[in-house]
């Protein structure tokens, strides 16, 4: 073989004939493109899942992705990896897929920034500080892509972290979930399906302007209505997740049973609980700035403990937790505020399937979870504490007071409290020995009759009700889930208070939550898709920064000069005696 090509390079047609083969051959890849990834972690190559979704798409798509301009190292490194994905995507179907990078400061076609349209759309700009070696230096980035189709639009969050300092973790962790939050998106905004999701209302759960984020959120993907529950003899079907939200009422027999049943068949469950009385009115209210939290006595006890977890009656209390102003001297007309955390305020922590990539998840009062051996029930913790956290038995005092003097760190020793579970199993009926009479009976007449067995299943517990509500401030209207209007105000008035504003991902965790109940199965696997980061030592690289520039520059001259020598010795040597 080698001799072959030996003699078509030394014929002297060989040229002549080599040139339109390589042609041919650059002209063939060029329309039939084909693409080996070598990558140990497949990150150059679509799941099936998204393949089957992205070939589905029927109507013209436009994604603007707005991580254009002078970013910093690992945020071009994340825009180097959106701008592959969304390349794969295209091949998949290019007639219906385009993208393009924009900066939020380019002009739309009425002359507005594309950063005003991103902001009244939710979107949140990171105030990144970089450290370098000058100092540092702050960047206002909107890491997110914008999809439209028709009439529907969604922003997909490229990076969610809710951090000022970003580490090249998070940027890795953000970029293995680029295929999952695209994926997601698109099968939204291109899907006609909606799950159907109810919000139980007969227990005493907030119906006032502190559910408007969720009813926002939940309404722009799914139909999503309230449900009184004691208006009906069981939970109607139809209705694909059932949510509650804070109850206040106990659970009677009947509405348990209801609850029961409609796990039995296939619905599911999300519920966030406050099992004790402790609400943040209470303290201001009184002039002590003291409560007792005690038990709700909710009656759901023995239903979770037959599922598979409990509620405990504490309260988890966090050293990494979120900031409200207190009065610490001055006057009466003038008193002197300081933001001090408040310990009963946990910043949680995603786990398990919600680990990554999810910023700090504000919560309220949280109470900690145990789990219970149930035969054939998976259980796994998606939302816990810090590593210094503790928890208190009830009933507690709870007084402003406690701020007076920095936590004592020692008592905070316990590390991941669970707040939240994700149970996964054929769940068993709490009443399997011991229906009445009155209940079969009534089954049997609708036809349903009861079932003491669930078909594989799936419930989220939170142990917070406050996750998914939020507060709102008369100059701005209601906030997103879970952001502290205090630190939000001080921070949009350019107060001291404003640095300790952090934008809580709770309506991300709850966005998840709903995916993991109702969301396609082939998309969530996407979520497991990990990149393994490969670090270069820092250190090192600036202590041997001269001496690899100089071995980079100096080694090619040398070895050119000493092959060249070479050669030249050769030539005299093999011809200088002719």
């Amino acid at each position: 073989m080698i001799n072959r090509l030996q003699h078509i390079f030394l014929h002297r047609w060989g040229g002549w004939i080599l040139i339109p083969v390589m042609l041919l051959i650059n002209w063939a890849a060029s329309i039939l493109p084909i693409r080996t990834d070598l990558t140990a972690d497949k990150r150059y190559t679509l799941s099936p899942g998204t393949q089957k979704l992205v070939r589905s798409i029927q109507e013209p798509i436009t994604i603007d992705v707005f991580l254009k301009g002078e970013f910093p190292s690992g945020f071009r490194k994340l825009a180097n990896s959106t701008r592959d994905f969304l390349e794969l995507i295209k091949e998949e179907n290019g007639q219906n897929i385009q993208f393009r990078f924009l900066s939020p400061e380019d002009l739309q076609e009425n002359n507005q920034p594309y950063a005003d349209t991103l902001s009244k759309m939710g979107a949140m700009p990171i105030n990144l500080t970089v450290q370098k070696k000058a100092g540092q230096s702050t960047n206002l980035l909107y890491p997110y892509a914008w999809i439209r189709t028709g009439h529907k639009q969604q922003l997909v969050p490229l990076f969610t972290g809710s951090k000022g300092r970003i580490s090249q973790e998070e940027i890795n962790s953000a970029e293995s979930l680029l295929e999952y939050q695209f994926a997601g998106t698109l099968q939204k905004i291109s899907s006609t399906k909606q799950a159907t999701i109810a919000y139980e209302v007969g227990h005493g759960e907030p119906t006032d302007l502190r559910g408007y984020d969720l009813e926002n959120t939940l309404s722009a993907d799914h139909r999503f209505g309230l449900l009184n529950m004691r208006d009906s003899l069981t939970i109607p079907d139809g209705i694909d997740l059932l949510m509650i939200v804070k109850p206040t009422d106990a659970f009677t027999e009947d509405d348990k049973f209801k609850l029961d049943q409609f796990v039995m068949r296939g619905g599911k469950l999300l519920l966030f609980i406050d099992n004790l009385i402790a609400e943040q009115d209470s303290l201001r209210v009184k002039a002590t700035g003291e409560t007792i939290a005690f038990d709700r006595n909710l009656q759901l006890t023995d239903l979770l403990f037959r599922y598979g977890c409990r509620i405990n009656t504490d309260l988890v209390m966090d050293l990494q937790s979120d900031f409200i102003p207190l009065v610490v001297g001055g006057t009466m007309e003038n008193p002197q505020l300081e933001y001090l955390r408040w310990n009963y305020y946990p910043l949680a922590n995603g786990a398990g399937p919600f680990s990554k990539n999810l910023g700090y998840v504000s919560t309220r009062f949280a109470n900690s979870i145990d789990t219970i051996q149930v035969p054939g029930i998976l259980k796994t913790p998606i939302l816990t504490s810090s590593a210094n956290a503790r928890t208190i038995t009830t009933p507690a005092l709870i007084s402003f007071n406690e701020n007076r003097n920095a936590p004592e760190d020692e008592k905070f020793k316990q590390s991941n409290i669970p707040i939240g579970y994700l149970l996964e199993g054929s769940f068993s009926s709490l009443y399997s020995n011991r229906i009445s009479t009155a209940w079969r009976d009534s089954l049997q007449r609708i036809g349903k009759p009861f079932q003491s067995k669930s078909v594989p299943n799936r419930m989220i517990v939170v142990a917070d009700g406050d996750v998914v509500l939020n507060e709102g401030v008369a100059q701005v209207g209601p906030l997103p889930m879970g952001w502290n209007k205090y630190t939000y105000m001080a921070y949009q008035e350019g107060q001291p208070g404003g640095q300790f504003f952090i934008p809580a991902a709770n309506r991300d965790f709850l966005k998840m939550a709903i995916e993991q109940l109702v969301g396609d199965p082939a998309i969530m696997e996407t979520r497991n898709k990990e990149i393994v980061l490969r670090l270069l030592d820092s250190k090192k690289i600036e202590e041997g920064r001269s001496k690899w520039q100089a071995l980079n520059i100096a080694l090619p001259v040398l070895l050119l000069a000493l092959f060249g020598g070479l050669f030249h010795w050769s030539r005299k040597k093999r011809f200088g005696a002719a």
